[in-house]
């Protein structure tokens, strides 16, 4: 695994929308494939990593990217993680925060998730999130944030439950 050279975390332009959801469609079939099957992996790209959702939230100042940029051998940098956070019932929600596979476990996620929080200061009193159960990674990464489980909403149609999470912005 290549060792993390330079880290930008910043707002996402419209210049990014691919990147974005490459992100999202190279993250997702190793992610819940195996916990919720493929056709809910289908449903989820067409939806919430199409085109037109990920340029709606880019639009509205929800999305925040990770760019990893090797200066030392003059690489452009590479879109590798992505965060989106939204306002929701008086709370801020992180509707998603995705790293590559290949770049998992480089503080990649933890950058993201420190800019989310550093926004919502002042601004919200909690941020919650939501994960599909069995999906232990994003349960660990979480949970050792400061989150922890505040509701379970149950799946259906086979689907594995939907588990909440929460933590307040000043922590930690």
């Amino acid at each position: 695994m290549p060792a993390v050279v330079n880290v930008l975390v910043r707002r996402a332009t419209e210049a990014d929308v691919d990147a974005v959801m490459s992100v999202g469609h190279r993250t997702w079939p190793p992610t819940y494939g195996p916990i919720a099957g493929d056709d809910y992996v289908a449903m989820g790209l067409a939806k919430w990593w199409s085109e037109e959702a990920t340029i709606t939230a880019i639009r509205a100042g929800r999305m925040t990217v990770a760019e990893v940029v090797d200066r030392a051998h003059g690489d452009a940098g590479e879109v590798v993680g992505v965060a989106s956070a939204g306002p929701h019932e008086g709370r801020l929600v992180l509707w998603k925060l995705y790293v590559l596979p290949e770049r998992q476990g480089q503080g990649i996620g933890a950058r993201l998730l420190e800019a989310v929080v550093e926004g919502a200061r002042g601004v919200y009193p909690e941020i919650r999130l939501a994960y599909i159960d069995g999906n232990t990674t994003a349960r660990d990464f979480y949970s050792h944030k400061g989150f922890v489980e505040v509701e379970r909403e149950p799946g259906s149609g086979g689907l594995p439950d939907t588990v909440w999470m929460a933590r307040p912005v000043a922590a930690g």
